[in-house]
């Protein structure tokens, strides 16, 4: 596909797309109505003005309350300073801002080389996603949280290991799927990153506990071991390979032996799969497959808890595997398993509730990973030594703003990469993050409906 050479034609095309992402975002998922938000707002609202606590609270004619750590709570308390319509207002704002900050790191110069206009299309490709569109109208934390973790990815890609850990920590301690991420670190032989992220989840949970004390006993004890708390496990929004035994079992309860053992296997593919990317410095597959591995584990994934798959785009789109990612796109984009929202009895039901599941597994087993980049310093080195690769200055770039795109015979792939016809105008950027944008999914949550249904999935 050949992009408009011309600024007007690029404005025309951008303006295009957004109507239509509006008309579809308006007419055919309905917006969550920041139902999670919320119940966040609720929460804090109640324990700073009313003498409430924190996880007894209940969002008014629902059944669903606050479900993270006391941290996430603390971190939350602002938003009791200001009205509901202010905090939706600043929720949407710091998701955009998140957004931002996880397309710059995963895709690099390939953006940049197309200024406002690369922009705008990312934009547009986000938007349609179901995980990205849900997050945001839901009010909630996954882009914050994955923000974070990929801001240590980047710090690690350009040799300042020393300053690793921080992210990871801050995202733990909200949220307790990112602490597969300190495991990374660890099998990346990152002692000191590890210690950093672990101690900064320490501390914030002590700060959490010293602030709340009921709070916190209450959650470490007897809430966090309660699923029930969240939603149904075999809701159809839960996306996680706990979701598919609860799928199966239903009406009766899962095994718990029999999903221990699927995640230790799991786990076993994620470290031998991680651990051979971090031997050539691959961080962007090693990132990619802790975030599906997170997802797979984790007791209960809702569909919005799937922008932890946006890594593994970038790394298809930078190994130029630009048809499979369209195709995987498409369907996550699809909200295709709602379509067994009422029954995922059979064979059709077994396959298709679960498709979610299949692609994060799918993509855990044959993710590329392992191949290494001349700009990428290994990380299973210690942080001391690390250093980026030394590479040749890239040639001057033109800014896309006021003038005409590239020539037809020096398009640039999705991965940012040009063509072989521009091998003699360009080299490729030196840039360490530059690999190449994912394409991004659709979320919801809850034990109700959601998707292309009215009722309000539960806050997690």
């Amino acid at each position: 596909m050949r992009l408009p050479p011309t600024d007007r034609g690029r404005l025309a095309l951008v303006l295009s797309l957004a109507t239509a992402v509006a008309l579809f975002t308006a007419t055919v998922p309905l917006l969550r109505d920041w139902f999670d938000l919320r119940v966040y707002y609720g929460a804090v609202d109640a324990w700073a003005h009313h003498g409430g606590r924190i996880y007894d609270y209940r969002l008014p004619g629902t059944t669903y309350g606050f479900t993270y750590p006391p941290f996430a709570a603390l971190g939350m308390l602002p938003m009791a300073l200001v009205g509901l319509p202010t905090a939706i207002a600043l929720a949407l704002l710091l998701n955009l801002a998140a957004t931002a900050a996880v397309l710059r790191i995963l895709t690099g110069p390939a953006l940049r080389r197309y200024g406002w206009f690369g922009w705008a299309l990312a934009g547009c490709v986000l938007a349609l996603l179901e995980r990205v569109r849900d997050t945001v109208s839901f009010g909630q934390v996954n882009l914050l949280l994955l923000a974070l973790v990929l801001g240590d990815a980047w710090l690690l890609s350009t040799g300042r290991g020393r300053r690793v850990g921080v992210g990871i920590g801050l995202a733990a301690a909200v949220k307790l799927t990112p602490a597969l991420f300190i495991g990374l670190l660890l099998l990346a032989r990152r002692w000191q990153a590890a210690a950093v992220a672990t101690a900064v989840a320490g501390a914030a949970t002590a700060v959490a506990a010293w602030a709340a004390p009921d709070a916190s006993r209450f959650y470490w004890t007897r809430a966090v071991w309660d699923t029930a708390r969240v939603g149904r496990l075999d809701y159809v929004s839960n996306q996680s390979l706990q979701g598919v035994l609860a799928r199966l079992a239903a009406p009766g309860e899962p095994s718990r032996a029999v999903w221990a053992v699927v995640v230790v296997l799991v786990l076993a593919v994620w470290a031998r799969r991680t651990h051979r990317a971090l031997r050539a410095g691959d961080w962007e597959a090693a990132f990619a497959l802790t975030g599906l591995a997170a997802c797979l584990v984790s007791p209960i994934t809702w569909v919005h808890h799937l922008v932890w798959l946006l890594p593994s785009f970038a790394v298809l789109c930078r190994r130029r595997l630009l048809r499979l990612a369209g195709a995987l796109y498409v369907v996550l984009c699809s909200s295709v398993v709602w379509l067994w929202f009422d029954d995922a009895s059979g064979v059709d039901g077994f396959l298709g509730s679960n498709t979610y599941v299949w692609v994060t597994l799918g993509l855990l087993l044959r993710l590329p990973a392992g191949q290494r980049r001349p700009d990428r310093p290994p990380l299973n080195r210690s942080a001391s030594t690390t250093a980026p690769a030394p590479t040749a200055p890239a040639p001057a770039i033109a800014p896309v703003t006021g003038q005409p795109g590239p020539p037809p015979s020096c398009a640039m792939t999705a991965s940012g990469v040009a063509g072989p016809a521009c091998a003699t105008v360009r080299a490729e950027s030196s840039d360490p993050t530059g690999s190449t944008r994912p394409a991004a999914p659709n979320p919801q949550s809850s034990s109700e409906r959601a998707s292309s249904y009215t009722a309000k999935p539960p806050p997690d």
